[in-house]
């Protein structure tokens, strides 16, 4: 049997950590005049992925 590949678009968005795995957040690319700077400042910090796509997230990335 070949050994499985990871989804590389998923490979470089989400890395593990001990308690899931973290990713960026969305909303902090293009449209940006209209939010407020409060907003903007606490989207650059990154997430850990919601308890319900953990299992996605780890489907996409067993083969790494």
């Amino acid at each position: 049997m070949p050994k499985l590949k990871s989804h590389r678009g998923a490979a470089k968005r989400f890395k593990p950590t001990a308690n899931g795995y973290k990713c960026a957040q969305s909303h902090h690319n293009h449209i940006l005049t209209k939010k407020d700077t409060k907003r903007k400042r606490n989207l650059r910090h990154t997430n850990l992925v919601n308890p319900s796509d953990v299992r996605a997230v780890e489907r996409m990335l067993q083969g790494s």
